[in-house]
């Protein structure tokens, strides 16, 4: 990565990585759809184009990252196993990930995680540690785990390879949509916002890339402004998915040289951008994934007369919590 006057910074992934985790990825990975609609264009004075991650293998755009990361893993390494810590989307793509490469996989998750989350985890074979992500420390608990029987920890976003992996999903939209003038990128932890700006600098440079958190969950806005990582309790947000407290070193350090802003949305317009996805383009989309669509949808970023991508992150949504959300009674 080049940093203010083009020199590189160590320790961080670059573009080049990001084109080594599409070759990766190529034949595992499903090279999701890029999807258009002529009411949100209208409604924005905009051209979006939305990548539609909800539609990745095990329902959102981690697969890519864990698929990265295990398959550079040493043969060894995979053997003995890896462990991660997640809500719910990174869980299920490491567990669906080390099923396909051979690793088995212990997943620590917190217990109020989305019922359908905690079951699809199970369901791809992983081992499943529930824990109070209000009392306890995921952290320290993973390396209890972790340290007697070797395995590997593959963290939800500071983690060079899935960074990389994360960013061939903005590598696809580009190469799929063409230049984009602004590029909406849903911020947690901030991986996937870290690994889609190396891919927008190289293939559509000018590009302005924005982060989207949850109003509750602006650390990331705070990290931005400050010029430091800036920590915060774990937020109430119906954005299960971005209740992270704090940003990584590597995905802040990208984030800070490559991202022109951060913004936030409020829980009651991602419930309204569930039920405009639902009514309007038919597709499922969880709280999480409504991040960016709903800061475009929702005047948070200037789109006006734009090209504009935007990242749908997941569609691991409780059916029953997707019925009260889009029904308008949360």
């Amino acid at each position: 990565m080049q940093g203010e006057h083009g020199a590189a910074i160590a320790g961080l992934p670059t573009y080049a990585d990001v084109a080594r985790a599409a070759e990766r990825l190529a034949g595992a990975a499903h090279r999701t759809p890029v999807l258009t609609s002529r009411t949100a264009d209208a409604m924005t004075g905009a051209k979006l184009f939305f990548k539609a991650e909800n539609l990745q293998r095990a329902g959102a755009f981690k697969f890519r990252g864990a698929y990265n990361a295990i398959s550079a893993l040493p043969e060894a390494a995979r053997t003995r196993g890896v462990i991660t810590f997640s809500s719910g989307n990174h869980a299920q793509a490491i567990a669906l990930a080390s099923r396909l490469l051979g690793a088995p996989a212990t997943i620590i998750m917190p217990e109020d995680a989305p019922a359908a989350k905690i079951a699809g985890t199970r369901g791809y074979g992983a081992e499943v540690v529930l824990y109070d992500r209000y009392g306890q420390d995921r952290e320290a608990l993973g390396r209890a785990i972790a340290e007697p029987r070797g395995l590997t920890l593959i963290p939800p976003f500071n983690h060079p390879d899935v960074i990389a992996g994360q960013g061939t999903l903005a590598q696809e939209l580009i190469e799929t949509a063409g230049p984009l003038d602004v590029l909406v990128v849903c911020l947690g932890g901030g991986g996937m916002l870290a690994g889609c700006a190396l891919a927008a600098a190289e293939l559509s440079p000018g590009c302005r890339v924005i982060g989207v958190e949850p109003e509750t969950g602006n650390d990331g806005q705070r990290s931005f402004r400050d010029g430091r990582i800036v920590t915060i309790p774990v937020p109430r947000t119906i954005a299960d998915g971005a209740q992270s407290t704090a940003l990584g070193a590597l995905t802040f350090g990208i984030i800070r040289e490559r991202v022109s802003d951060i913004v936030t949305v409020t829980d009651a317009q991602l419930a309204e951008t569930m039920r405009f996805f639902a009514s309007r383009m038919k597709i499922v989309v969880e709280p999480t994934g409504c991040l960016a669509a709903a800061a475009v949808l929702h005047g948070q970023v200037d789109v006006r007369d734009k090209r504009v991508g935007v990242v749908i992150s997941g569609g691991n949504v409780d059916l029953a919590t997707f019925a009260r959300l889009t029904a308008g009674t949360a």
